[in-house]
């Protein structure tokens, strides 16, 4: 091996070293990351801050495997010259999923004291970051319980940015392990389990399916297929991945589609104390309109 080469080597290491100095299968550089960062936050508003850095690497290196893009530079060119099959893409890449059945459960029984205060037919609940679908069907239980039937009068919106995981909540189909902490009655009401093949998974009762629409929303775009009046919006844990500018800018508009009495879940670890004009907090993550409807 001559100098030369051996010193090219070493270059090109060098440029696949992280922040953390361990070597990569593609070059990403923090020029990259803020570029990636850029863009993502203007398409959905996310907010991707520095220690992120190693997450959206190895998301993203899947990527590139995929496309056959040699660098991320290469990919990020994709993108820009509006690849819209790998947008879809690298928005779902970067979106993070966390959720479970009846997961912060207070709000369904706050839910539930909700709409039976209301005393009103035909409510609409619009579940705004419905991910694999485990709380939308969450909301449909609790008003099947509520209102002692499987076709409660109640309409519910789930959507979500991420075309993944809500084409898995609108198939309804989960891993046993996902309903262990629901009492044996609850699945046996609202579930079936699977035999065969399908053995260890369980899939939701069709008329618990029906009680839902599944539809791709981006909080960022201007317009929602979202219409009001609403008696609930559910808006748990996504705010925490927006700026505050971002996160006013989504509440405001939320306002109009929310009825005079109608209330807002958010995640337990969000505040909207830089909303208190649109907002005001009623406890327990649970927001009501500050206008009172006027």
């Amino acid at each position: 091996m001559t100098t030369h080469n051996a010193a090219q080597i070493t270059r090109q290491l060098s440029e696949v070293k992280t922040l953390t100095g361990s070597t990569r299968e593609f070059s990403f550089t923090r020029e990259d990351f803020d570029r990636i960062a850029k863009m993502i936050h203007q398409y959905a508003g996310i907010s991707l801050s520095p220690i992120k850095f190693d997450m959206v690497y190895s998301r993203l290196a899947r990527r590139l495997r995929a496309t056959g893009d040699v660098t991320f530079a290469d990919y990020i060119r994709r993108l820009e010259r509006n690849d819209r099959t790998e947008w879809e893409t690298f928005v779902n890449s970067l979106t993070t999923n966390l959720t479970s059945f009846f997961r912060e459960a207070h709000h369904f029984d706050l839910l539930k004291q909700h709409l039976t205060k209301l005393g009103k037919p035909n409510a609409r609940i619009w579940c705004s970051a419905a991910s694999t679908g485990e709380e939308p069907y969450s909301i449909a239980i609790t008003c099947c319980e509520l209102y002692g039937s499987m076709t409660p009068p109640v309409e519910i919106i789930a959507s979500d940015i991420d075309t993944q995981v809500l084409a898995q909540g609108q198939a309804g189909v989960y891993g046993e392990e996902r309903i262990e902490k629901l009492s044996p009655e609850l699945v046996r009401k609202y579930f079936l389990r699977g035999t065969g093949s399908r053995s260890g998974e369980v899939r939701v009762r069709p008329e618990l399916q029906r009680l839902i629409r599944f539809t791709r929303v981006n909080l960022l775009e201007p317009n929602w297929p979202v219409r009001g009046p609403l008696e609930a919006i559910f808006c748990r844990n996504v705010m925490i991945y927006f700026d505050k500018p971002t996160q006013y800018g989504i509440l405001k508009r939320y306002v109009p589609l929310l009825r005079p009495d109608g209330l807002l879940f958010a995640g337990h670890s969000e505040s909207f104390s830089h909303a208190v004009d649109l907002f005001r907090n009623l406890g327990r993550t649970v927001y009501a309109r500050a206008d009172g409807g006027r």
